[in-house]
């Protein structure tokens, strides 16, 4: 859906992008995470055409971004995490606008908006300004502008800052239908937490380049052999007793108190039978094992080791 070749991107003093290549499925919603200028916004703008890259290439449904911006836009909607509203316009004058914009005739747009307001709860704001709206309700008004047109990718910037909790919620069950509908969507954010709602890939940015980029899945991308699994121990444990007796190099998150151990275990049932068999010998009171996906912060935290220098 959408491939990325050596993009590099230069503000004046300061390399943003340098040498990013990868790409990105169709149908997946990839979590964009990073520190600080690590180059998220900036490529989000290229890949919306928004910014020209010193050099390399983006390709969105085999368009090249750079020679043909208003064909990729057709098939693209963006949203940036300091978005502008008409505060003369009421909501369905807005997402009437929008359509229109984006090459829709006016029969079309007129027939999209009271469709995309259901689907964002906003009938009952049609004929209310902006100005009238909460936070929550004018972000979904910028998602229904950017979505009116019906696109193949939906790019989104921190698109929950400034919500309340509610909203939140509200916001991720919308980019679960998106997905469901058949659509791509990059969301870049600080809350890897909330990402784990909705997110089937990763992609991770630290100076500019690509420092971690895959599915979120159960095995390990640099050791497929391994499976993630959660350990319920009968009764809580000093971590030193834990450490005693559960290889440290396996774990990924000791738990504490009710928390479960999460380890990664051979994917294969034998070799995960001896290992359970061996703790509950040496005295592990060992309650359950189940089998869990990596979330996008236990993947993130641990790739910083390998990239960050003098990182725990």
């Amino acid at each position: 859906m959408i491939a990325i070749t050596d993009l590099i991107f230069e503000y004046p003093g300061h390399r943003a992008l340098d040498g990013i290549s990868l790409e990105i499925p169709a149908g997946s919603v990839t979590a964009l995470v990073g520190p600080n200028g690590a180059g998220k916004s900036t490529l989000l703008r290229c890949l919306a055409g928004l910014e020209q890259p010193l050099s390399g290439q983006v390709r969105v449904r085999g368009i090249d971004v750079a020679a043909q911006p208003r064909q990729v836009h057709r098939y693209l909607g963006y949203l940036s995490d300091f978005f502008g509203l008409y505060e003369r316009l009421t909501v369905a004058q807005g997402l009437e606008y929008a359509a229109r914009a984006m090459g829709l005739e006016r029969h079309a747009a007129q027939a999209r908006v009271p469709q995309v307001a259901q689907q964002l709860d906003l009938l009952p704001l049609l004929e209310r300004l902006p100005s009238q709206l909460s936070r929550g309700q004018r972000q979904r008004l910028a998602i229904g502008q950017a979505i009116i047109h019906q696109p193949a990718v939906l790019l989104l910037d921190e698109p929950a800052s400034g919500l309340d909790p509610e909203a939140r919620s509200d916001l991720a069950a919308l980019l679960r239908q998106l997905q469901a509908q058949g659509m791509t969507l990059i969301v870049s954010s600080h809350i890897l937490s909330e990402l784990d709602e909705y997110c089937t890939h990763l992609l991770a940015l630290r100076g500019g380049q690509v420092e971690s980029h895959g599915a979120l899945r159960a095995n390990r991308d640099d050791a497929p052999q391994l499976q993630l699994f959660a350990l319920e121990l009968g009764q809580s444990l000093p971590l030193e007793q834990l450490r005693a007796l559960v290889d440290a190099d396996s774990v990924q998150d000791w738990g504490g108190g009710d928390q479960p151990l999460l380890l990664w275990l051979p994917a294969a049932a034998a070799q995960r039978a001896a290992l359970l068999m061996q703790w509950v010998r040496a005295g592990l009171p060992v309650a359950g094992l189940y089998p869990q996906r990596e979330s996008v912060q236990q993947r993130y935290i641990r790739r910083l080791p390998h990239t960050k220098e003098g990182a725990p």
